[in-house]
């Protein structure tokens, strides 16, 4: 039965860093295109009036990008709590990327080194 937790736990743990991927991706998109059609404004030399529907929709949709961030994010702690509640929490899943907890500002600040 492990056996096939362990699996299930694969592929779960495979979409969901797709999605998160995914999310990041269009966040990245999304703000580049915002950059852009300031950019483009001003060297069109446009009236502040001019186009500015597309760039607060554009923000807009980065804000839903941030909303289905977060959603992804605690659907991720999520996960991470039922993979403790079926035996492999001991289990490493994903790229080897490195999970942090949350830390306050003071003591994340405290991890930060000066480099010189």
């Amino acid at each position: 039965m492990m056996r096939e937790r362990r699996a299930a736990a694969e592929r779960v743990a495979a979409q969901l860093f797709e999605a998160e991927k995914a999310i990041d991706l269009a966040l990245q998109k999304t703000a580049s295109l915002v950059g852009m059609l300031s950019s483009a404004h001003t060297e069109a030399r446009l009236s502040a009036m001019v186009g500015q529907a597309a760039i607060e929709r554009g923000t807009g949709a980065m804000g839903e990008l941030m909303r289905a961030r977060r959603e992804i994010v605690e659907t991720h702690k999520e996960l991470s709590a039922t993979q403790i509640q079926i035996g492999l929490g001991q289990v490493a899943f994903g790229e080897g990327f490195e999970k942090l907890a949350p830390a306050e500002p003071e003591v994340a600040q405290k991890r930060l080194q000066a480099v010189g």
